[in-house]
């Protein structure tokens, strides 16, 4: 068996095998309410029944403010817990692990969906005021509005109260979002954060609020549950968030009960040079896991089977994550079975799928 079909076990979480789903926005929420659709469970429900081991929502917002876009899918209420447990016992129930990224947007928040327009959302249009570190915008973005400490402490909150919301619906494992260039990552990029005090300056300082959502995450998680973080290795910018900085983050992570970081890399500043192909963000999970003696998940352009499994086989990473690849093909998985040489029967069709098994 290829090791790319191991199960790989988390605390007291196991995933069938190391295929995972990459959270992967939607913008697919017209009641602009947060609450997931039949669009999410059909679209997590393919990737389940293709065969990924774990299926990852979308970015769920902490907040309305945490929002990306009005369309954006959230945990900050009741309702949208109970919207997606009907979801994550869907993908359960197909042997894929159900898991859910938690999210703020900052900055990069009331902007428009990909295909309604661009740049930000008014108020009269049900945007709202974007909050940051400090009142530094993102290119061709409203100028946000810099948090007060208190502020910092509610955000903290919410993510804690997310995370109770996301046990209560059926969610195996969370991910805290602090990549790409949203609320998380711009507290540790000092060319987002400018701040003076003790959430500004220093390397302590920047990552401060990553480790105070990940405490609380974590105390608001029973035991058993995993925990992820994601994280933007570098900025892609002179004078930003660096690899090594990562590096050492992802070692105190291990110190505060995260299981597994999810490294990817950019979205902080329009002015990144990302040398783009596959694999290239490898190197940086495959540091992660050998310097922070941490489980890493690689992703970014994986997406060939012999690829994916060349990355386990190397050292690399723990696990393989997949988002546009995924879009094209929710079956993935089970067309990496066959090219990888596992027979249909030890494949993870589902057995109403089984007469279609490749051979």
């Amino acid at each position: 068996m290829p090791s790319l079909f191991d199960p790989i076990t988390l605390r007291g979480i196991t995933a069938r095998n190391r295929i995972w789903l990459a959270p992967m926005c939607q913008y697919s929420i017209d009641a602009r309410d947060g609450v997931p659709t039949d669009w999410h469970l059909v679209h997590l429900g393919a990737r389940a029944t293709g065969g990924f081991g774990l299926v990852m929502t979308e970015a769920a917002a902490v907040s309305p403010e945490g929002r990306i876009s009005p369309q954006d899918a959230g945990l900050w209420s009741d309702e949208q817990a109970e919207a997606w447990a009907r979801i994550s016992a869907f993908v359960r129930a197909q042997g894929a692990i159900p898991a859910t990224q938690l999210a703020h947007a900052g900055r990069k928040g009331s902007t428009a969906a990909p295909w309604r327009g661009e740049g930000p959302v008014v108020v009269e249009d049900g945007g709202w005021q974007a909050v940051a570190p400090s009142a530094v915008a993102f290119q061709g973005y409203a100028t946000p509005r810099e948090l007060a400490r208190e502020e910092i402490a509610e955000i903290v909150t919410a993510f804690a109260d997310a995370a109770r919301r996301a046990d209560a619906a059926g969610f195996d494992v969370v991910e805290v979002h602090a990549a790409h260039g949203y609320l998380l990552h711009q507290f540790l990029s000092p060319l987002a954060n400018l701040r003076t005090d003790e959430h500004g300056g220093s390397f302590d300082n920047r990552i401060r609020i990553v480790l105070e959502v990940v405490d609380a995450v974590r105390a608001a998680l029973p035991d058993r549950k995993a925990l992820l973080v994601r994280l933007s290795a570098t900025d892609w910018v002179d004078g930003g968030w660096t690899a090594e900085e990562t590096v050492e983050l992802s070692a105190r992570l291990t110190e505060h009960g995260v299981d597994l970081v999810d490294v990817s890399s950019g979205g902080l500043d329009a002015r990144q040079d990302i040398p783009v192909g596959p694999g290239y963000q490898v190197p940086f999970a495959r540091d992660v896991r050998a310097k922070a003696g941490i489980a890493t998940g690689a992703v970014g352009l994986i997406t060939e089977p012999a690829a994916a499994q060349a990355v386990l086989d190397e050292g690399d990473a723990d696990v393989v994550l997949l988002a546009r690849a995924a879009l094209r093909e929710p079956a993935w998985p089970l067309r990496a079975a066959h090219e990888l040489g596992v027979a249909p029967a030890d494949a993870p069709y589902p057995v109403q799928y089984a007469r279609g098994a490749r051979r």
